[in-house]
C-alpha cells in the first residue's frame, strides 16, 4: 500500500512539474506581429486535401481568397480525394485563376492506401511551384492576414524549414464542442510551449507550413505513408531530424485558424482515435515521454476512481488530484484560452475534468491497439 501510495505522489509530481513546464513556456514564447514595414516577396502553394466537403469546401476556399495577400504570390490546390458529393464541382465552380481541382482517383485510380491524405498532399506539391507549402483543412476558415503573418515568419526567421501556427475549434455553446474546443486549447498551448522550451514537438495539418524543397529533402512522407494518419506531426519529426534547429512557431493572433469541432461524441473519439494512432510511430524521445508522464497519470486517476469501490481512501485522494491538476492546467489555459479570446469557456472546466480523464485513457488504448473510421473509410 505504501509503495503504491508513493508511487502515485510521484507519478503527480512529475505530471505537475510538466505542467508548470507548460505554463512558463507558453509565456516565454514571444507573440509575433506582421511588421509594419513588411514586403511580401514568398510564394505560397495552399493546400487542401477535401473528401466530401460540399458544406464546408466553399467558405474555406472564400476565405483564403480574401487574405490580403498579393494574389500574384499565391495559389490554392485542392486535391479532391475521391468525394461523392460534389466538392470538386463546388471548387471548379468558383472559378478563380488562383485556385485548381485535382483529383487524386485521376492520380491513383485504384490504387488501396492506408493514408489518402498524404498522397493528397504529395499529389499537391508535385504540381506546385511555389516555394512555401501552406496546409489547411478544407473545414477550416482562415482570417484576412493568415498569409502575411506566415510569410512574415518566415522572411523575418531566415526561412525556417517548417512553420507550425495555432489552430482553435468553433463553438456554438454546445457541451460536445465546448469540451473538444477546451481539450483543443490546452494541446495548443502545450504546442507552442514544447516548442519554446523544446520538449517534443507537435504541430497541426490545418496550419502547418514548410519549404517544397525541405519537403524533398527529407524525403516526403516516405517511410510514414503506410499509416493513416501523421501527414503533420509525422512529418515535423522527419524536418526535426534532418533540421533540427530549423523550425518555428508562429505565436500570432492573426494567424490562427478556426476549425470545426466534431459534431457527435462518436465522430469525436473517432478523431482522437485516429490523432492517438500516431503515437509510438516517431522518433522523438522527449515527446514519447512526455505522452507516457500524460497517459500513465490518466490511468492512475481512472484506476483510483475503481478503487475507491474497495477502499474509498483512494476516492479522497482522487478528490485532491484532480483539484491539483485542475488548478495546475489552468495555469496553462488561462492565458492560452486568453489569447484564443476563449476565456468564457473556462467556467466549465472543472466539470469536464473526469470526462477528460475517461477520454484519455479511451483514445490512447484504442488508437494503440484498435481501428476507427474517419471519412466513411475503415481504418487500420
Amino acid at each position: 500500500m505504501l509503495i503504491l501510495f508513493v508511487s502515485i505522489l510521484a507519478l503527480s509530481s512529475l505530471y505537475g512539474a510538466l505542467m508548470l513546464l507548460y505554463a512558463w513556456g507558453w509565456m516565454r514564447q514571444k507573440e509575433f506581429f506582421i511588421p509594419k514595414n513588411f514586403e511580401p516577396k514568398t510564394k505560397i502553394s495552399v493546400i487542401v486535401p477535401a473528401r466530401n466537403e460540399a458544406e464546408n469546401i466553399n467558405d474555406c476556399i472564400r476565405s483564403i481568397l480574401s487574405n490580403r495577400y498579393p494574389e500574384r504570390l499565391f495559389d490554392v490546390i485542392v486535391v479532391d480525394d475521391f468525394s461523392t458529393d460534389g466538392t470538386a464541382d463546388i471548387v471548379q465552380a468558383i472559378g478563380h485563376s488562383n485556385v485548381s481541382c485535382l483529383s487524386l482517383k485521376n492520380e491513383i485510380g485504384d490504387m488501396k492506401l492506408n493514408s489518402y491524405k498524404k498522397k493528397a498532399i504529395e499529389t499537391a506539391i508535385k504540381y506546385s511551384r511555389a516555394e512555401l507549402i501552406v496546409t489547411t483543412d478544407a473545414d477550416c476558415i482562415l482570417p484576412p492576414f493568415w498569409l502575411q503573418s506566415i510569410a512574415a515568419c518566415y522572411q523575418q526567421s531566415q526561412k525556417p524549414k517548417m512553420i507550425v501556427a495555432p489552430v482553435c475549434f468553433s463553438s456554438n455553446g454546445k457541451f460536445v464542442e465546448v469540451f473538444q474546443s477546451l481539450d483543443f486549447m490546452m494541446m495548443q498551448g502545450i504546442t507552442a510551449a514544447a516548442h519554446k522550451m523544446r520538449l517534443g514537438n507537435m504541430s497541426n495539418g490545418a496550419n502547418l507550413s514548410f519549404s517544397r524543397q525541405a519537403f524533398y529533402e527529407v524525403n516526403g512522407y516516405d517511410g510514414i505513408d503506410h499509416l493513416a494518419s501523421g501527414d503533420d506531426l509525422l512529418l515535423m519529426n522527419k524536418m526535426q531530424q534532418e533540421f533540427p534547429n530549423d523550425i518555428a512557431y508562429l505565436k500570432a493572433k492573426d494567424a490562427i485558424v478556426q476549425t470545426a469541432p466534431q459534431p457527435t461524441w462518436r465522430a469525436f473519439l473517432n478523431q482522437r482515435i485516429r490523432w492517438a494512432s500516431k503515437s509510438g510511430k516517431y522518433n522523438d524521445a522527449k515527446l514519447t515521454g512526455v505522452l507516457l508522464v500524460v497517459y500513465l497519470y490518466n490511468v492512475t486517476l481512472l484506476g483510483l476512481f475503481v478503487g475507491g469501490f474497495f477502499q474509498p481512501f483512494w476516492w479522497l485522494l482522487l478528490l485532491g488530484l484532480l483539484s491539483l491538476k485542475t488548478a495546475l492546467e489552468l495555469l496553462l489555459l488561462l492565458p492560452t484560452t486568453a489569447f484564443f479570446g476563449k476565456l468564457r469557456e473556462l467556467i466549465f472546466f472543472p466539470f469536464l475534468q473526469p470526462l477528460h480523464v475517461l477520454y484519455i485513457v479511451l483514445a490512447g488504448m484504442l488508437g494503440f491497439f484498435g481501428t476507427y473510421n474517419w471519412k466513411e473509410r475503415h481504418v487500420k
